[in-house]
C-alpha cells in the first residue's frame, strides 16, 4: 500500500453540510437539478459507472481501464511538495507555484506512481479535459445525458490536491468518481468576504479565493469569518454527485494517492446572449473609474434595466418597440445588440 494512502486534511473550521437527496437514477434526479437554486449531493447517483467500480477495485484497475481511451497528451501540472497540494500563486504574484506541460497519460501515471512512496510526495495533476476530444468513448458509460442542454463533459486526474475557491458561470454537475473529495461551498453574494485575487492572472485562469482555508490568517482576512458563516461543506465518496449552481464558489480538496472528478458543464440560458463576464470588463473599463456619485447613477440605472427589471417596467412601451428591452432577448435582437456594441468598441 503506498505510504501516502490517504491524507484527509480537515480543514479548522465547520460550515452546514449539503443537503443530500437519495434517488435511484439519473432520471429521478434530473427534475431536482433543474429547479434547483441550492447545492444537492445525490448519494451513489454514478456508483454504477465502470470507472468507479474500477477506482473501487484498485488503483491499478483505474489505470488500466483508462489508458485506452486516451488518444493524445493531455496537459498536466508538477507541484512541489512543499506546497502541500495547494494550487496557488508563486511569492512575488507574477506566476505560479507549478510547471505544466504536456505528457502522455501514461507518463502522467508513471510519474504519480513513482512518487507515491515519498513520505511528503509532490501533486501531480491534469486539470479539465474534454473527455470527447481526449478520451473518446470514455463517456459513453461514464457520463449523463444532460439533453436538452449540451454539456461540456470534463475530467479532473491527479493525486491530492487543494484547489483555491472560485466560481464559473456555468451550471456544474460534478461526479466524484475515484477517491474521496471535499467541496467548500458559498453562495455568489459572499465575494466581498473571500478576499478574491486578480481578474486577469490567475492559476486555472478564474480569479480566486487569497484566503488559505488549512490554516486561515483572520488578522489579514478578518471577514472570512463571515464566509464561513454562510458557506457549506460537501463530503462526496466514490460514486457521489454534486450539483453546484451557477456563480457558486467552490474551494476542492482531493485527498486520496489518484483522485477522479467527471464534471458537466451547460448553461440554461441560449448562447447567443454571451457570457455575462464580457459585461463585467466593459463595466471595468467605462464605469468603475467614475466618481462615486456616478457610479452610484450607473448602479441604478443597471437596477432598473437588469438586475431588478419585471416585465411592468416596459409595458408603457408598445411591444413592437421595446426592442433590446424585450424580455428574454430573442436571437434577432441579441444579434443587433452586439453589432451595436461591437461598433461603439471600436470608436
Amino acid at each position: 500500500m503506498p505510504a501516502n494512502t490517504t491524507q484527509h486534511k480537515a480543514l479548522p473550521f465547520t460550515m452546514q453540510p449539503v443537503d443530500i437527496i437519495e434517488v435511484a437514477n439519473f432520471d429521478e434526479a434530473k427534475p431536482h437539478i433543474m429547479q434547483a437554486t441550492m447545492p444537492i449531493i445525490f448519494k451513489g447517483l454514478c456508483a454504477e459507472w465502470p470507472l468507479v467500480k474500477a477506482g473501487l477495485c484498485s488503483q491499478q484497475a483505474v489505470i488500466d481501464y483508462l489508458l485506452p481511451f486516451s488518444q493524445q497528451q493531455v496537459n498536466a501540472c508538477y507541484l512541489p511538495p512543499e506546497h502541500q497540494g495547494r494550487v496557488y500563486y508563486n511569492e512575488q504574484f507574477n506566476g505560479f507555484n507549478f510547471q505544466g506541460g504536456k505528457v502522455d497519460l501514461s507518463t502522467l501515471f508513471d510519474t504519480l506512481k513513482q512518487h507515491q512512496q515519498d513520505e511528503q510526495p509532490p501533486t501531480i495533476y491534469m486539470g479539465s479535459t474534454e473527455i470527447n476530444q481526449f478520451f473518446p468513448g470514455l463517456g459513453e458509460h461514464n457520463s449523463f445525458d444532460l439533453s436538452p442542454y449540451q454539456s461540456l463533459t470534463s475530467m479532473w486526474l491527479g493525486s491530492q490536491s487543494t484547489i483555491a475557491a472560485h466560481y464559473d458561470f456555468p451550471l456544474n454537475l460534478a461526479c466524484n468518481v475515484v477517491g474521496k473529495r471535499t467541496f467548500s461551498l458559498f453562495p455568489p453574494e459572499q465575494i466581498s468576504n473571500l478576499y478574491v485575487g486578480p481578474m486577469e492572472f490567475a492559476p486555472g485562469g478564474q480569479d480566486i479565493s487569497l484566503v488559505d482555508f488549512a490554516n486561515p490568517d483572520f488578522n489579514k482576512h478578518p471577514k472570512f469569518k463571515q464566509a464561513i458563516d454562510a458557506g457549506y461543506t460537501a463530503e462526496l465518496a466514490p460514486g457521489d454527485v454534486l450539483f453546484l449552481p451557477s456563480m457558486w464558489w467552490h474551494h476542492v480538496q482531493a485527498h486520496e494517492p489518484l483522485n477522479v472528478l467527471i464534471t458537466h458543464w451547460w448553461r440554461d440560458s441560449p448562447a447567443y446572449l454571451g457570457r455575462p463576464t464580457n459585461a463585467l470588463l466593459h463595466s471595468m473599463l467605462s464605469i468603475r473609474s467614475l466618481p462615486k456619485s456616478q457610479r452610484q447613477a450607473w448602479k441604478a440605472i443597471f437596477e432598473h434595466y437588469i438586475f431588478d427589471h419585471d416585465e411592468d417596467d416596459v409595458r408603457h412601451i408598445p411591444p413592437q418597440a421595446q426592442g433590446m428591452l424585450t424580455k428574454p432577448l430573442d436571437e434577432m435582437n441579441a444579434r443587433k445588440l452586439r453589432a451595436s456594441i461591437t461598433e461603439k468598441l471600436k470608436r
